[in-house]
């Protein structure tokens, strides 16, 4: 297989997406798979292979601005595709360079797959233009009509897709490092680090902060706690976006409330282990990638009865699920959790256990499977009635 892939976004921008496209490359390359990316200019510097992504000019998306929209030139993508001769075409986002990579896959019968992400339909109404939502699932029903496999990364998403009407949907799930994320961590030298105290009960959100996120239904569940609980607990905001100013304008000046601003690679695993308790108030998730790590961490988790969150967490098993938006039930989750150091340990170790069974290298060896089975020259690129399976 030769497989060119068309993405927004790729290594080294820091997001799930990016992360779990750049994981898919090196796999493939590991079984001697040529691949070739093709994604917009990125903001972060250190492209770690430059020879092997193509780059174009770009600007930043609207509904998530540290996502870049290239602006594509189809002369030279073509000339490099038909120098490659790729065997499968791969687009991992419908806008601009995914649509050349849908029209070149039609114009030339290359066997054509998606992946889906993010849902910007949920993004909408956070950002005040729900009147798109329509429109834009017209869009993402004639865009991947095409595709022999739309990969989604839950149960809960691939739901959310039938009935916008796609088909041909499979499950490709996401794993967890478990040699980074861990339990074992210095807590007194992390905490302190930060400024906070190691007595405290510690509650951790890590993420981007942004309207969809609903990081502030975590500040407002610090602040309705009974003070004689939340005296005794601090909670730490890990991430940036494009609401960080506002929200540290809100909250910031609360005492035993901490902004880290972004972190990553050990700081953020040591974060995640020196926490008593991850709190993840975000609706809107296709996956929630931090939940599962924050779990591999040995860190009990409260997160939403929605999206990809709800199928990463089983209630009252691998953590608690509260209703989206609703302080009053975050707060009697984390009142639990703080009165009940049983209850936290056992939701803690069995969110481990589960953890530690979402491999990466058996979830792409089952995708790279999937591949092969789609990049089938004799299968038609359209496949009306095809099954919705799962990748996991």
């Amino acid at each position: 297989m030769r497989i060119a892939l068309f993405t927004d976004t790729f290594l080294p921008d820091v997001n799930g997406v990016s992360k779990t496209l750049g994981r898919w490359t090196r796999f493939l390359e590991s079984k001697g798979v040529e691949c070739k990316v093709f994604a917009p200019t990125s903001m972060t510097e250190g492209d770690p292979d430059p020879f092997r992504v193509e780059r174009f000019y770009s600007i930043p998306f609207l509904l998530y601005p540290e996502c870049r929209l290239a602006i594509p030139n189809p002369l030279y993508i073509r000339k490099s595709l038909h120098a490659f001769q790729p065997t499968i075409i791969h687009c991992a986002t419908p806008f601009n360079l995914g649509l050349f990579g849908l029209y070149y896959a039609r114009k030339h019968g290359i066997p054509l797959v998606a992946s889906y992400h993010t849902h910007f339909d949920q993004y909408l109404s956070h950002y005040k233009i729900p009147w798109v939502e329509p429109t834009l699932w017209k869009y993402m029903q004639w865009f991947h009509q095409s595709c022999r496999k739309v990969y989604v990364p839950s149960e809960s998403t691939l739901h959310h897709l039938e009935a916008k009407g796609l088909r041909n949907l499979e499950i490709w799930s996401r794993g967890v490092d478990a040699g980074r994320f861990h339990p074992e961590v210095e807590r007194h030298e992390v905490l302190s680090s930060r400024g906070v105290e190691a007595s405290k009960f510690v509650l951790l959100y890590v993420g981007r902060l942004a309207p969809e996120k609903s990081v502030e239904i975590a500040l407002e569940t610090f602040a309705a706690l009974p003070v004689t609980i939340r005296s005794n607990c601090h909670l730490i905001i890990a991430g940036d976006g494009p609401s960080a100013a506002s929200l540290r304008e809100g909250y910031g000046d609360q005492e035993g409330v901490t902004f880290t601003g972004f972190v990553e690679g050990k700081a953020l695993a040591d974060l995640y282990a020196a926490a008593d308790l991850f709190i993840f108030p975000s609706a809107t998730e296709t996956f929630g990638n931090v939940v599962l790590e924050s779990m591999a961490a040995g860190t009990a988790v409260i997160g939403v009865a929605s999206g990809g969150v709800m199928d990463t967490i089983e209630d009252e098993v691998t953590g608690l699920l509260c209703p989206p938006g609703d302080v009053s039930a975050f707060v009697v989750a984390v009142r639990r959790l703080y009165e009940s150091l049983e209850t936290r340990l056992t939701l803690a170790k069995a969110g481990r256990a589960y953890a530690l069974q979402q491999s990466w290298d058996q979830i792409f060896n089952k995708l790279y499977e999937s591949y092969q089975e789609a990049s089938n020259p004799l299968l038609p690129n359209d496949l009306h009635g095809a099954s919705s399976r799962m990748v996991r």
